[in-house]
C-alpha cells in the first residue's frame, strides 16, 4: 500500500512487486457526475460524493496485493489532483467520445507503460471496495482471456478484464452484463465479493454501499451531509 505522496514525475504505482494488474478507472467531470443521486443530495454534495467515491475506490484498489497501478481517465482537474495524490496515474480523456472510448484509451496508456500486464476496467463509484475482495475477483479474471463481474443489480458491469495481448473491448453502460457476455467475456461468479459489485448510481445504491461499509472519505462526507448547506 502506498504510504507517501508521489513527487512530480515519480511513477505513481503500488510498489508491491507481486501486484500484476493495471486498472483503468474512468471518471467524468464532477459537475456532471451522479445526477441520479438528486433525490438524496443536491448538486454540490453530488460533486463531492462523486470525488469521494473515486478516492475510496482508487485507494482500495492500490491497497490490493493484486494491483500494480491504477490509471484514471479524466479531464476533471480537481479529481486529477486528488487521485494523483493517492498514487494514481491520471491521463486526460483524449478521445472525448464517451465512456468506452475513454476505457479503451486508458487501457492503451496502461499497456504503453507495462505491455505484459493484464488490464482491467473498474468503475469509479465503488466506495465500499475491499482490497481482498478485489484480489479474489482478479485472481479468477486472470484465468480467462476476458472476464467481467456484473453489478449488484445484475444488469451492468463493474469490472472487465483482458489478458496481455487481448483487447479490452469495453461495452459499459446500461445492460452491459449482456453485451459483455455475448462479446465472449466470461462472467465471474464468486460469492462474498459484494464490495466489488456495489456501484452507486441511485440513493438506494448509496444506502446499500453504506451498509456494506464505505471508505473513509465517503463515510465522513455522508455522515456530515445534514449540516451542509448545498446550494449548488
Amino acid at each position: 500500500m502506498r504510504t507517501a505522496r508521489p513527487e512530480e514525475g515519480e511513477p505513481a504505482t503500488n510498489p508491491d512487486p507481486t501486484g500484476a494488474w493495471s486498472l483503468v478507472v474512468p471518471l467524468k467531470p464532477l459537475v456532471r457526475a451522479k445526477s441520479r443521486l438528486s433525490g438524496a443530495a443536491g448538486p454540490l454534495l453530488r460533486r463531492r460524493l462523486a470525488l469521494a467515491f473515486a478516492e475510496d475506490t482508487v485507494a482500495a484498489a492500490l491497497a490490493s496485493a493484486a494491483v500494480r497501478d491504477v490509471f484514471v481517465v479524466t479531464d476533471d482537474r480537481t479529481a486529477a489532483l486528488a487521485l494523483t495524490a493517492l498514487g494514481a496515474r491520471v491521463v486526460p480523456d483524449a478521445p472525448a467520445a464517451g465512456l468506452n472510448a475513454a476505457l479503451a484509451y486508458g487501457a492503451g496508456a496502461a499497456r504503453a507503460v507495462r505491455p505484459g500486464a493484464p488490464v482491467a476496467a473498474l468503475n469509479a463509484d465503488l466506495p465500499a471496495l475491499r482490497p481482498a475482495e478485489l484480489a479474489r475477483v482478479l485472481a479468477v479474471a486472470g484465468e480467462f482471456p476476458r472476464a467481467f463481474l456484473c453489478d449488484a443489480a445484475e444488469i451492468g458491469t463493474t469490472l472487465l478484464s483482458a489478458a496481455p495481448g487481448v483487447e479490452l473491448d469495453p461495452a459499459f453502460g446500461g445492460p452491459s452484463r449482456h453485451r459483455h457476455s455475448v462479446s465472449g467475456a466470461v462472467e465471474i461468479l464468486l460469492p462474498d465479493v459484494a464490495s466489488v459489485r456495489q456501484d452507486v448510481d441511485t440513493p438506494d445504491d448509496l444506502r446499500a454501499a453504506v451498509e456494506l461499509g464505505t471508505g473513509p472519505r465517503t463515510s465522513a462526507l455522508w455522515a456530515a451531509r445534514e449540516p451542509v448547506r448545498d446550494r449548488g
